[in-house]
C-alpha cells in the first residue's frame, strides 16, 4: 500500500500577499475573521498590506497558521486525506490541527502566545549553511559552546542557532559554499529559548489533547505517533530541540509514502525533500487555484 503525507512548512515560508485568493470562499473568509477576534490584529491587512510586520516572528507564526490551516481544510473538503503528516517547526501545529490534536482555535491561541515569546527572546543568532562538511560542522559544534545544530535540514543545508559569537566562530571554521546569517530575532531551536519554553509549557500542559486521526512525525522524535501524550511531551521539547527534517525525509519511503503534498505558501519542504528522498512523488499546493 503506497500511502500521502500532508506536510506544512515554517517560519520562512511567508510571503506578502499569502492566502489572499481565499477571500472569495465564504468558509475560508469566516476563519480570517475567527482569527481576527483571537488575536486582535487581522491576517488580512498583514498579509495584504504589510511586509515588515509580516516578517516579524509575532506576527509571521500566526499568519502561516491560518493560511495553511485555511488550504488543507479546504483540500479535505475536496476528499482528500492525508496518510501520515508532518510540519516543520511552526508547521507542526498544523499537522496537529489537520490530525485532530486540538481544535483549530486552541491551536491559534498557542501559536500567537509562541510568536510573542520568541519575538521576545532577543539576543541570539541563527545562520543557515549549505552544501558544508557534515563531520566537520559536528565536530566543530561540539568544540563550541553556546551554539547548537538548530534546523537539520537536508544533506546540504543546516541552520545553526546560538550566541553571535558562537554561531560566528562556527561559520569562519566550517568549510561550506554560502554562510547566510538569517533575519530572526533571537537563537530558536536552542538552549537560549529556555525561559520562553519553559513559560509556553505552562500553557500548552493546560490544552486537551486528542489522539491523532493519522500518524504524525514531529520534529524532535521523527517517528510517527498517533498518542495524545506523546506528541504533548513532543510539542513541549520542540522551542528548545532541534527540527530533524532530514531525518523525516529519510524516514518517509519506509513508511510506504510515495506521495508527498506541501501545502503552505513557497516549495521549501518538497525541494528539501527531493535532495534527501528522490523518489517520492511531490506535490506543491500554495494557493487555491492549486487545490483542484
Amino acid at each position: 500500500m503506497t500511502k500521502t503525507a500532508w506536510v506544512f512548512p515554517g517560519q520562512g515560508s511567508q510571503s506578502q500577499g499569502m492566502g489572499m485568493d481565499l477571500l472569495d470562499i465564504p468558509s475560508a473568509k469566516d476563519k480570517f475573521l475567527q482569527a481576527e477576534d483571537i488575536l486582535g490584529w487581522s491576517v488580512i491587512d498583514i498579509c495584504q498590506n504589510d511586509g515588515d510586520k509580516l516578517s516579524r516572528t509575532l506576527y509571521t507564526q500566526p499568519c502561516l497558521y491560518v493560511v495553511e490551516s485555511i488550504l488543507a481544510d479546504l483540500v479535505k473538503e475536496k476528499g482528500h486525506q492525508p496518510d501520515l503528516v508532518a510540519g516543520h517547526s511552526l508547521g507542526e501545529y498544523i499537522a496537529l490541527y489537520i490530525a485532530g490534536v486540538f481544535e483549530w482555535s486552541a491551536g491559534l491561541r498557542l501559536v500567537k502566545l509562541r510568536g510573542e515569546l520568541m519575538e521576545a527572546a532577543a539576543g541570539g543568532m541563527m545562520a543557515a549553511l549549505i552544501n558544508f562538511d557534515r563531520q566537520q560542522l559536528e565536530e566543530v559544534i561540539s568544540q563550541t559552546p553556546d551554539v547548537v545544530l538548530a534546523n537539520d535540514n537536508s544533506p546540504a543545508q543546516v541552520v545553526i542557532s546560538g550566541t553571535p559569537e558562537a554561531v560566528q566562530s562556527v561559520m569562519s571554521q566550517v568549510k561550506s559554499k554560502r554562510a547566510i546569517p538569517l533575519n530572526v530575532s533571537g537563537a530558536f531551536h536552542s538552549h537560549l529559548m529556555t525561559a520562553a519554553s519553559s513559560e509556553f509549557q505552562d500553557i500548552l500542559g493546560a490544552v486537551d489533547f486528542h489522539s491523532a486521526s493519522v500518524p504524525v512525525m514531529s520534529n524532535v522524535e521523527p517517528m510517527p505517533s498517533q498518542n495524545a501524550e506523546v506528541l504533548k511531551q513532543r510539542l513541549m521539547k520542540q522551542m528548545t530541540g532541534s527540527v530533524r527534517w532530514r531525518e523525516i525525509s529519510l524516514a518517509l519511503p519506509g513508511e510506504e509514502v510515495s506521495k508527498v503534498v506541501e501545502i503552505g505558501p513557497g516549495n521549501v519542504l518538497t525541494g528539501l525533500i527531493k535532495r534527501t528522498s528522490p523518489d517520492i512523488e511531490l506535490v506543491n499546493i500554495r494557493n487555491a487555484g492549486e487545490i483542484a
